[in-house]
């Protein structure tokens, strides 16, 4: 039991050595941890290992500085690592990410300077067209394919003599034309607003106009920051990946440039058009806001209409799922062996039918003109009421046609109903009845021969009175157009027809 202790006591560490010496590892540790955290934070990449590498040659890269941003259309894709100098140029060494690659062989590279608020500068990266081969890391952009900005002490060294004569000139002439006063031909063309006012009071009075010409850009301004938060981020951030995609091709760029000139070429053409629309833009817009008015009006019964229609449109998925058997039998409906067939059987016949309709068009015409003449010819004629004085029967035309034929009829009829013996009234007397001279219908060759007949009793007249000519007869008329028959006219023997 004692051994166990020994060895136990031995093996344990001493509670105030561990005291002493954790503090001193804790530390350590922690302050390793820091370093680490601290690293990651600002570098945030992996020591000993670095991203994609770009070099390029500028003639002079004095402006630019480690951790300098790299853009590509306004979009950081990098930074600056290094800068080297090289004899009479400077090699600029940068590492690129992944959103900026593939980079091609003929990519340009521009030292630019950044925004006022910035400061310093970057350098802008165009990654050159599709159809040249992409470069790998640590590939060397050429001088030839750099640029730097232009310096102000370059813009002094250009202002010569010469130059800066031509600048004192133009700002005196400036002046002049600030200050000079118009003359009454120069008044003449121009607003009566501004006339007798020099260019620098004209100016002056335009600032009050300003205001309200302000406003609507102070408006568009405070709608371009939007209307939630990272609206304006949003839009800058979109800006970039279209700008980015233009740039990725800048064959197809330039063509849409080319080809957009000659759009704007032709628009500049119709110059006079282009004036008179616009000119017509005011009375246009005026009714725009009439009909957006009367929308506005709308609004309240659209909204009603709406609501109305919603619970049909609620009904409408059951109503097409009730149609569906309708329309299946519809279709059976329409199959070859019904009316399919039908409908093939009158598209076969319909050219016959055509040519019936077509052949009709004769008889049709013949059937108004047999219309015709029953309507203003026959008709008239068979109800007219013949005038017979004291044996005036007042019945029409055709209703005495029928009683003579019930008269025949009686005449005709046999004594004892065996045929044997016929009773007719005997064509004689000592009576000797001649007419005057007539033609026969189908005898042409006895003209004028006179009717003879004998009766029993002396004939006191005729009625109606026999005319002394023939009413004419016109075969080759229409029978519409000839003249109507008057049964009681001046010849008979009682009143006209109606009269009594």
């Amino acid at each position: 039991m004692s051994r166990l202790r020994f060895w136990r006591r031995r093996d344990e560490v001493p509670v105030v050595e561990l005291r002493r010496s954790n503090p001193v590892r804790f530390g350590a540790v922690l302050l390793v941890v820091v370093v680490i955290a601290v690293y990651f934070g600002f570098s945030k990449h992996v020591p000993f290992t670095h991203g994609f590498r770009l070099k390029a040659v500028f003639t002079s890269a004095q402006n630019i500085a480690p951790r300098s941003p790299v853009r590509i259309a306004g979009v950081t894709v990098g930074q600056v690592v290094s800068i080297q100098r090289e004899g009479h140029v400077g090699v600029v060494t940068m590492e690129i990410s992944e959103d900026g690659l593939p980079i091609h062989e003929d990519a340009l590279l521009k030292i630019r300077p950044r925004l006022f608020l910035e400061g310093n500068w970057y350098v802008e990266l165009q990654p050159g067209s599709p159809s040249s081969p992409p470069i790998s890391s640590g590939y060397t952009i050429p001088i030839t394919r750099t640029a730097i900005p232009v310096q102000l002490d370059q813009v002094l060294d250009a202002l010569n003599t010469n130059t800066r004569a031509n600048l004192q000139s133009l700002l005196q002439n400036y002046g002049e034309a600030l200050t000079h006063k118009p003359t009454a031909a120069e008044d003449a063309t121009e607003t009566p607003e501004v006339q007798g006012m020099t260019a620098a009071e004209a100016l002056k009075d335009a600032a009050h106009y300003g205001l309200g010409a302000l406003r609507p850009g102070a408006i568009d301004m405070q709608a371009l920051g939007g209307v939630e938060a990272h609206d304006l981020s949003k839009l800058i951030a979109g800006l970039g990946k279209v700008n980015r995609g233009l740039g990725a091709n800048e064959q197809v760029l330039g063509e849409w440039v080319e080809h957009f000139n000659t759009v704007l070429g032709s628009v500049a053409s119709q110059e006079r058009s282009l004036k008179a629309a616009v000119a017509a833009l005011p009375g246009a817009l005026h009714s725009f806001s009439r009909g957006f008015a009367a929308l506005h009006r709308a609004e309240a019964p659209i909204t009603s209409f709406s609501n109305a229609l919603a619970p049909g449109v609620e009904q409408t998925a059951s109503t097409i799922d009730a149609s569906l058997p309708w329309l299946a039998a519809l279709r059976s409906l329409f199959k070859p062996a019904e009316l399919g067939g039908v409908a093939k059987s009158l598209s076969e016949a319909s050219p016959q039918l055509a040519g019936l309709i077509g052949g009709q068009q004769e008889f049709f015409s013949q059937s108004d003109s047999f219309n015709k003449c029953l309507t203003k010819v026959f008709f008239p004629t068979i109800e007219a009421k013949l005038q017979d004085g004291a044996s005036t029967s007042g019945a029409k035309v055709y209703e005495e046609f029928w009683y003579s034929l019930v008269g025949l009829g009686g005449i005709s009829q046999n004594f004892d109903g065996n045929g044997i013996f016929s009773r007719f009234l005997a064509n004689s007397g000592p009576n000797l009845l001649t007419s005057q001279p007539t033609s026969l219908v189908g005898v042409k060759s006895s003209p004028g021969n006179k009717l003879i007949a004998r009766a029993p009793l002396a004939p006191e007249g005729t009625r109606p009175k026999f005319p002394a000519t023939e009413p004419p007869y016109k075969p080759l008329e229409e029978c519409a157009k000839q003249q109507l028959q008057n049964l009681n006219g001046p010849l008979a023997s009682g009143p006209k027809d109606g009269e009594g």
